[in-house]
């Protein structure tokens, strides 16, 4: 019985939990600037990029991406609400 009870509320807990992310489909993004390299190998990018369509037009925002990559390429984002963390120390930043 505590089986089904489970399954039940897993359920129904399913749709309410992927209605409230984002209704809208993937947005595209333009990098504006390469801040630095992170992952434990360095083969992630973190980069600021600026939102060129969506409910968010406009808004800048810092992300990660994996691959190569150059300011001035477009990217595909699935959502727009959740930013990278900022990397520690400073690196790439000419000061």
């Amino acid at each position: 019985m505590a089986k089904e009870q489970r399954f039940k509320d897993k359920g129904a807990a399913g749709p309410t939990t992927k209605s409230s992310m984002s209704s809208e489909g993937p947005v595209n993004a333009v990098i504006e600037e390469i801040i630095g390299r992170t992952g434990a190998r360095g083969e992630i990018t973190q980069v600021k990029c600026t939102i060129v369509e969506g409910k968010n037009e406009g808004k800048s925002m810092r992300r990660n991406v994996k691959g190569p990559i150059r300011i001035g390429d477009l990217i595909t984002l699935r959502e727009t609400e959740i930013e990278a963390r900022r990397i520690r120390g400073t690196f790439g930043r000419s000061v």
